[in-house]
């Protein structure tokens, strides 16, 4: 049988653990409302006629983006 241990241990640290891509989004956006949002990250998806939907479908395919945007939440809940 396999040892979760570790790994449980690494996921209570870990302030993205069972907090959805769109829960993200949805909390910056009302935070800093689109504008301001594509100031802090300088996507098209937040820049050009931003929507949840539009930017939930390019943030599942570019990683990079995704990173962005998952840091710039944990900065913003750590304050």
């Amino acid at each position: 049988m396999k040892d979760n241990n570790n790994t449980d241990k690494e996921q209570l640290n870990n302030p993205l653990h069972g907090v959805k891509l769109i829960d993200i989004l949805e909390s910056l956006v009302e935070k800093y409302g689109w504008e301001e949002l594509g100031l802090k990250i300088n996507i098209n998806c937040f820049n050009n006629d931003p929507s949840i939907k539009s930017c939930l479908k390019f943030l599942r395919k570019t990683q990079w983006a995704r990173d962005k945007v998952e840091n710039l939440y944990i900065r913003m809940i750590q304050k």
